[in-house]
């Protein structure tokens, strides 16, 4: 037996994810929570559940979330990692106050959160500390006694996180026809968001133009595109774009869309993509729709060759990172020194998002920041 790893001074890691439906009823309730507050009438629900009647009212990310949580369980008992872990969602059961709750009750006190999204944006981290804030607020009121919480750091330059998706690449570039095979282009993408929340996102004075959240999501893809080339001795054309837009047209967004891209490359000449969903955890919805659907059917449409490569989702290499996460967190707690793992130029996170941090336009309380009304 390995020697047994402590995550003093944390009692417990707590995945907290997007969530979504299960089945056909549940759609229009999930995208009522998803779309709280916005005044959004139900038969416009109903059009945008479109996507998810099309695979039997069924999101896949919460499977992938029980595969992920399995993962997690799995690697920790096998590096005789005593720490349990639980599941909250945003948006759907199970949700974030019922599992934090079974957390206190469970005497849980020192808590370590890992959000499914690896990058810095105020959907992708802010909103989540948004959310744990708003149940700690509802525990505070039925009388409960609060955990301390806090966040792993974003994990996108993390080598478990990046390695397999370079395999991913490997493998998709490997099943393309030999005669377009090394001629193909990669397409790196990514949720679109408002420019102006890609410019503010990350501490401000610190990034330029589309903030942290384009500039981590280029870092990982020349990471991803250099192993390529050392493994291929091919150096293929790439780009960051974006998919998945939702907002009004007369607000900007990040571009180029995925859809667009692939036009402009078979325009261009090139005889093949590879798409590399890199801002994504797992093959969620918008994975499965805007490009195993959407796009795939865009590239049909032109008789240009893609492939899709796979998302980290729940393999041994992210679980394992995460331990790492875990541990390397833990004895930052404690004062420890520490050697933060990181690949790329930007280096590790932060680990305690700083006050003014990828700010909302209304301005919430965020839990686990250094603005954290719960300390």
């Amino acid at each position: 037996m390995p020697d047994a790893l402590d995550a003093t001074p944390y009692d417990a890691l707590l995945l907290l994810s997007f969530g979504g439906p299960e089945g056909p009823d549940d759609v229009v309730p999930f995208l009522e929570n998803v779309t709280r507050g916005r005044g959004i009438p139900k038969e416009r629900l109903k059009e945008v559940g479109q996507h998810y009647f099309l695979f039997g009212g069924v999101s896949p990310i919460n499977d992938q979330n029980r595969a992920l949580l399995d993962a997690l369980r799995k690697d920790f008992a096998e590096h005789a990692l005593d720490l349990p872990v639980y599941w909250g969602n945003r948006n759907w059961a199970p949700y974030l106050t019922d599992t934090l709750r079974e957390m206190v009750a469970d005497g849980r006190r020192r808590i370590l959160v890992l959000a499914t999204s690896a990058y810095a944006s105020y959907s992708g981290c802010r909103q989540y500390r948004e959310n744990l804030a708003d149940a700690l607020a509802a525990l505070e009121a039925e009388g409960l006694e609060l955990p301390k919480i806090d966040k792993l750091r974003h994990y996108f330059n993390h080598p478990g996180f990046v390695e397999p998706m370079v395999d991913g690449v490997l493998r998709s570039l490997a099943d393309l026809p030999e005669d377009v095979r090394d001629g193909a282009h990669i397409a790196f993408t990514t949720h679109s968001i408002p420019t102006a929340a890609a410019d503010t996102s990350g501490p401000v004075e610190a990034h330029g133009e589309g903030g942290a959240y384009v500039e981590q999501h280029l870092d990982v893809a020349q990471l991803i595109a250099d192993a390529v080339r050392e493994r291929t001795g091919v150096d293929h054309p790439w780009r960051l774009v974006y998919q998945s837009r939702s907002g009004a047209p007369h607000i900007p967004w990040l571009e180029p869309d995925i859809c667009d891209h692939l036009e402009e490359r078979h325009a261009a000449g090139a005889p093949a993509v590879v798409m590399v969903p890199i801002g994504f955890v797992s093959d969620h919805m918008e994975v499965l729709y805007d490009l195993d659907t959407e796009a795939m059917a865009k590239a049909e449409e032109l008789g240009l060759p893609v492939r899709r490569s796979a998302t980290v989702g729940a393999d041994p290499w992210f679980a394992a990172a995460i331990r790492d996460l875990i541990l390397e967190r833990a004895a930052v707690e404690l004062g420890q020194e520490v050697t933060p793992c990181a690949l790329g130029a930007l280096g590790a996170s932060h680990n305690l998002c700083p006050i003014g941090c990828c700010p909302s336009r209304a301005p919430r309380p965020a839990a686990a920041g250094a603005d954290s009304p719960y300390a």
